[in-house]
């Protein structure tokens, strides 16, 4: 995020304006939880951050949605609990910004709850009468979930936690291009392992 900050000619700082506050604190948290050996691969993803902002509630919730879904089957159990729980908030805040019946999940978000049967049944009975109110979820639980989902992989028993990592940032970004118009700076401008990175493409 320094690194977007000095892209988009902010004052250096790992909180630019240049970058929605909630998608900020994830590649915070994804930085922080990547090994020193494979944070290098992350600097491919600077240039894609910046401009990504806006105050529409949509963004907060696709991002929070997108990250507790991918986490979901491979965190420990008691965060299972957790992050179903935050699919089902993501998607009754969806539904009420779309107009839609808040009982009506999308299909990914039925197909990551169907991995973990247990802690869906449990997150349905908790949140069936739990309020929720747009302040509330952009301020608590959005970046909660965020965190859950990043230290959850983080410490996840699983072979290549760094890999997911990056792809729960990339998959994030992508979810916030999709809503927000960005403007970025040109290639001459990126750090020379971002340039390489996208000119490499995809990986």
């Amino acid at each position: 995020m320094e690194f977007a900050s000095y892209l988009a000619g902010e004052r250096w700082s790992d909180h630019p304006a240049c970058t929605h506050p909630l998608l900020a604190a994830l590649a915070r948290d994804v930085n922080d939880y990547t090994s020193d050996a494979a944070r290098g691969r992350l600097a491919g993803l600077i240039p894609s951050v910046i401009g990504l902002t806006g105050d529409d509630l949509h963004i907060d919730a696709r991002i929070a949605l997108v990250c507790a879904r991918m986490a979901l089957p491979v965190v420990a159990a008691g965060r299972q609990q957790v992050l179903a729980v935050s699919v089902l908030v993501c998607e009754r805040v969806l539904a009420g910004l779309d107009g839609r019946p808040a009982s009506r999940l999308t299909e990914p978000s039925q197909a990551a709850l169907a991995q973990v049967p247990d802690a869906a049944q449990w997150a349905r009975g908790f949140t069936r009468d739990l309020p929720i109110t747009a302040k509330a979820f952009r301020r608590r639980a959005a970046p909660f979930t965020v965190h859950t989902a990043a230290d959850g992989i983080a410490h996840a028993c699983i072979p290549q936690p760094d890999g997911l990592l990056h792809d729960l940032l990339a998959g994030a970004i992508g979810e916030c291009a999709a809503l927000t118009p960005a403007t970025r700076p040109p290639p001459e401008r990126w750090p020379r392992s971002s340039r390489a990175g996208a000119a490499a493409g995809p990986r």
